[in-house]
């Protein structure tokens, strides 16, 4: 925030999870956001997400590459229109590698999934762990328009100890190696926090993983 007297600092909130403040600029955060919006649209596009149980998430989803649904992938849409799985960019998958190095991973993983979710003044994500890949590959999460609380907690159980980290516009979070199967959510998002030349009203979170199928 420009009230700040000091920039954010890089940090390590668990062994293999770093938080790098913004890592995007702001050129960088129109074109992924105007990327977004395209993809949004349909065939494939924005959804709202059915769990098994009968309940829907409340921010809503688009996926790139593969296509995820409650809890498996599929090439198609199965949970939406049915329609093919739009592809993910190779910019996009060689944004994810640049990311990875930035957090000190120097593994080159091959990115091919993208999921995006769209959160809403009211929308949040209960804790849950990254666990439907075949690859322990590092994750990379980007983020877009309003902050939010993003919750790191543990690999054990959803409960305590986690860490509450706020993750503003423009900020890159990634999480391998001991933590990548950390539980983690968002219980909280702070609605008209956007940067006000983005453009986006609520908050966009891109993450990027590496399916191994």
């Amino acid at each position: 925030m420009d009230t700040e007297l000091f920039p954010r600092a890089r940090s390590e909130i668990a062994p293999g999870a770093v938080h790098i403040p913004d890592w995007l600029d702001a050129e960088r955060q129109r074109e992924l956001l105007d990327a977004c919006r395209d993809w949004a649209r349909p065939p494939a596009g924005l959804r709202t997400v059915r769990t098994p149980g009968g309940g829907t998430m409340t921010a809503r989803q688009v996926c790139l590459g593969w296509h995820w649904y409650p809890y498996a992938y599929a090439r198609t849409a199965v949970d939406g229109d049915g329609a093919p799985v739009k592809p993910l960019p190779e910019w996009l998958g060689r944004l994810g590698r640049e990311a990875a190095t930035a957090a000190a991973y120097d593994n080159d993983p091959d990115y091919d999934i993208a999921l995006i979710n769209f959160y809403d003044a009211d929308a949040r994500m209960g804790m849950h762990r990254d666990s439907d890949e075949k690859s322990d590959a590092p994750v990379v999460s980007l983020s877009l328009g309003d902050t939010c609380v993003f919750r790191f907690g543990n690999t054990a159980t959803r409960s305590k100890p986690y860490t509450d980290v706020e993750l503003r516009s423009g900020d890159l979070f990634v999480f391998g190696g001991a933590s990548r199967l950390a539980y983690h959510g968002v219980p909280r998002v702070y609605e008209g926090t956007a940067p006000p030349e983005l453009g986006l009203t609520g908050r966009l979170n891109i993450t990027l993983r590496v399916s191994g199928f």
